[in-house]
């Protein structure tokens, strides 16, 4: 990138606000630099979600007294020595060393080098920095020359085995920039000790691959390619060489399915980040069951009832990548029931299908999330390996317009008949809720929404009873 259109794009990303502040920075005899991720997203034209500036050459109370004339101050990474005015959305830190360990001892260093200071960086595309005065582009390992190759190296090895959560790092860089790590970073990786790992630190660079990626099933290759899959995720290496139907999966094995369905998943809209990480991991789940499901049923391999049998191991590999309980929750109802919407266009099923299958969702999912990863299974057939089918499948078609018919996309219907409108007719207990309960069942089995109606087809039906 040419200097001047890199400078334009500097002063257009920081705000107004700050420039001040950067100006009296090196009134001070200062040194403000832009690093980390928002140099290299600013080299690959991607959006920059965070802004960080480093800031050589004055001390850390230094610092505080200048940020303090211009607005209140308050330290966000007391460890790392980051501080934050409240007004304005940049991270201001100092050069630092970290040591190794889960809690590195950090000493905070202003007189360091640029070079000594980006050495801790993981990857030599973090190690990037643009002088805010000059505009200089500080680049002392060669990130911009990798970036251009798609190239992920690591600036300092010794440093990079310290923190083993790099692991999953290079891992979600794979899927979202589609970069291929040298064959050193690939060595280091496929024998890095990553047991102490929390899961909260591993399910950030998952989420990071599932909502940054455009084709994340790379990632995952990526691991089992360095021979990391079986042992940190052997339910998704046990796809692996397991068999298919070649009449419904022209794509191969149930891995390659579902390398396919995750990268197809990663292209649709949805209503924001939550219900994307609840497709994608759907997604990524939802035939997890096949290995002790699949059988040779009268000379063919069928997979009956691996949709229930995933719902157990889908909660093993889950517990293992989050502690977001809701999120496993969700997760399960779409493994348990991702059979039925293709069920319901092959038998041509009622509209009172639909409206139950919608109930049994509720309250945690919706017949349009249950459609995503409908449309994701379908579309993972492409008997050309290495990416999905694009075209929308008639079944998906044909599902969407029975489930819009029976008024059901999002919610399930409402129950017209409710317990007020049984008391003084029967005791509210159990008997109460299995009366609403056969109440609903009219409502639906026979699309009456009439409240007499419905109350007076209960009271015979269970007159009759």
């Amino acid at each position: 990138m040419e200097y001047t259109k890199l400078q334009h794009k500097v002063q257009a990303l920081i705000p107004e606000a700050a420039w001040g502040i950067l100006s009296e920075l090196m009134k001070k005899g200062a040194r403000p630099v832009l690093v980390g991720g928002a140099v290299r997203d600013l080299l690959l034209g991607a959006h920059v979600k965070d802004i960080d500036i480093e800031v050589h050459g004055i001390a850390l109370n230094k610092l505080e007294d200048i940020l303090k004339i211009f607005g209140h101050v308050r330290m966000v990474g007391k460890t790392y020595g980051v501080l934050r005015i409240d007004s304005i959305p940049i991270d201001w830190s100092l050069p630092r060393t970290d040591s190794s360990g889960r809690k590195p001892k950090v000493t905070i260093d202003p007189s360091l080098s640029i070079k000594d200071a980006f050495a801790r960086r993981d990857l030599t595309l973090n190690a990037l920095g643009i002088d805010l005065k000059t505009f200089e582009l500080l680049d002392p390992f060669g990130g911009l020359d990798d970036i251009k190759h798609r190239r992920l190296r690591t600036p300092d090895p010794k440093r990079f085995v310290e923190d083993p959560l790099r692991l999953y790092r290079v891992m979600q860089f794979v899927g979202r920039f589609s970069m291929q790590p040298d064959d050193e970073l690939n060595e280091l990786c496929a024998f890095m000790n990553v047991s102490d790992v929390s899961v909260e630190r591993v399910e950030q660079e998952f989420n990071k691959l599932f909502l940054y990626s455009p084709q994340p099933s790379l990632g995952v290759k990526w691991l089992h390619t360095i021979g990391r899959l079986q042992d940190l995720f052997p339910e998704l290496y046990a796809l692996i060489g397991l068999e298919q139907t070649s009449e419904y999966h022209p794509e191969g094995d149930v891995f390659e399915h579902t390398m396919q369905a995750i990268d197809s998943a990663a292209t649709f809209s949805y209503d924001g980040d939550k219900e994307k990480l609840v497709i994608m991991y759907a997604t990524l789940c939802h035939d997890l069951g096949k290995p002790e499901a699949t059988h040779y049923v009268d000379g063919r391999l069928r997979s009956i009832g691996h949709e229930d049998v995933g719902v157990a191991v889908a909660q093993k590999l889950l517990r293992r990548l989050t502690r977001n309980h809701d999120l496993i929750d969700r997760v399960v109802v779409l493994v348990k029931y991702h059979m039925c919407p293709g069920q319901l266009v092959k038998q041509n099923a009622s509209l009172a299908a639909y409206k139950r299958l919608a109930k049994k969702l509720e309250p945690l999912c919706t017949m349009l999330q249950l459609a995503y990863v409908f449309r994701a299974d379908v579309l993972a057939r492409n008997p050309n390996i290495g990416m999905p089918l694009t075209a929308e499948p008639e079944a998906v078609r044909r599902f969407l317009e029975c489930v819009r018919q029976a008024a059901v996309e999002k919610h399930a219907e409402l129950p017209v008949l409710t317990g007020k409108d049984l008391a003084g007719i029967v005791e509210p207990g159990p008997k109460m809720g299995n009366m609403l309960k056969k109440a609903y069942e009219i409502q639906i089995n026979n699309g009456i929404t009439d409240k007499d109606k419905i109350l007076k087809l209960l009271l015979l039906k269970s007159a009759g009873a």
